[in-house]
């Protein structure tokens, strides 16, 4: 039905756009009908308001000339049902009635009418009355293709960066992994990522690029590549705390040298994990501070920065600091968005994100899917404005 109701710029230009007339009286109808045919138009006729109301639903009208006094139905209930419904809303329709008092032509203009023509209809201004009105409707013909291409455009542009996610997280004997990632838009500039290391490392990301929309989502893909890339390479004798510099180091320098001139940066945490030992080296380049609780019920602990967002200076670095994930460990790595959630009450904030995190849970997705529904409750009907990523990791006892 979208397709039908929203041609193309060309085909608008080319196809003979389709007039219904409206009137009880059959004179009536003969004589409006010539007379949209004269103008180079299609013309349809509908005897009531009822009939009218049904070839609107069963075909695609360019404009509506309705008579106001009619049986069953009246122009008035007429144009508030064709107002009300959302297929036939934007649809211009010009009053065209022997009634002319300026109580009637003020409440169909309140009712939503396009215009108000008097009977007997002189030919010239009928004439103007209908290519204003469907001038009108090819612009709005004209905006409802545009903003379908746009939405068909960004659809496709949230299912490729979809697939810049994991398909499926990582399975580590001991551990256990949960996510989730919301876009405020339909794409956004948060990701996370989990993968293993050629030596057995777990590597974990979740990063917040600057500003949102489609422009955030296009940086979001290249950090994501640059930082998984470099991580991946093989170095003999490399140490895990040197892989993640020199894989920050690299993204940081490539983006602050190739383009720079964008202003373009991201948050980034991103560490890497020893599964047997549960030793956890991590960096933190401007990022929202990770919690880790090392047992259940216990006080949740920071992982602050370490070092400048990602992408603002070539040269820059940020130093690596480790932390003994015990068993029965939480950590829960989150971006702004998530801390920032507005509801009622204002911002959900990193206290209330805390308790969140020590809620009871199974595992880590179980941990994750209740923060959601924490932040879900407390933002409400509200409008997200900012994308919410959530990365959980538990270490089984």
């Amino acid at each position: 039905m979208l397709s039908k109701l929203t041609p193309t710029p060309t085909e608008q230009l080319e196809r003979r756009m389709r007039i219904l007339v409206v009137d009880d009286l059959e004179l009536n109808r003969d004589l409006l009908a010539r007379r949209v045919q004269r103008l180079g138009h299609e013309a349809g006729i509908a005897v009531n308001g009822r009939d009218a109301l049904e070839q609107l639903q069963q075909q695609a009208w360019d404009l509506v000339l309705l008579d106001i006094t009619m049986p069953e139905m009246d122009g008035y209930e007429t144009l508030r049902r064709i107002r009300a419904d959302p297929v036939s809303a934007q649809l211009p329709v010009v009053m065209v009635s022997a009634i002319d008092e300026s109580e009637s032509v003020v409440r169909c203009l309140e009712l939503g009418a396009d215009d108000y023509l008097p009977k007997p209809c002189n030919p010239v201004v009928l004439q103007a009355r209908i290519e204003s009105s469907l001038a009108k409707k090819r612009l709005q013909d004209h905006k409802s293709h545009l903003l379908h291409a746009l939405s068909r455009e960004l659809q496709i542009g949230q299912r490729i960066q979809q697939g810049f996610l994991p398909a499926e997280l990582p399975s580590v004997a001991g551990w256990s992994l949960g996510a989730s990632c919301t876009p405020a838009r339909q794409v956004g500039g948060d990701f996370y990522d989990a993968y293993s290391l050629p030596a057995g490392a777990l590597a974990l990301v979740v990063a917040d690029v600057c500003d949102k929309g489609v422009g955030a989502a296009l940086y979001m893909a290249l950090f994501r590549t640059l930082l998984r890339a470099m991580a991946c390479q093989t170095v003999s004798g490399e140490s895990l705390p040197t892989t993640l510099v020199r894989s920050v180091a690299f993204a940081n320098d490539y983006i602050a040298t190739v383009h720079g001139h964008e202003n373009m940066f991201a948050t980034v945490f991103f560490a890497l994990l020893e599964p047997a030992s549960g030793r956890m080296h991590y960096l933190n380049a401007g990022h929202e501070a990770p919690f880790v609780q090392q047992a259940e019920g216990g006080t949740a602990a920071r992982l602050d920065t370490t070092g400048p967002a990602v992408g603002l200076v070539a040269g820059q670095r940020c130093t690596v600091q480790t932390v003994v994930l015990q068993p029965g460990a939480r950590l829960l790595l989150h971006t702004d968005g998530a801390t920032e959630a507005r509801g009622v009450s204002g911002p959900f904030g990193e206290e209330a994100l805390g308790y969140a995190l020590g809620r009871p849970a199974g595992s880590a997705q179980e941990m994750v899917d209740g923060v959601r529904t924490q932040l879900a409750a407390h933002v409400g009907a509200f409008e997200p404005h900012d994308d919410v990523t959530l990365l959980g990791l538990m270490r089984e006892l």
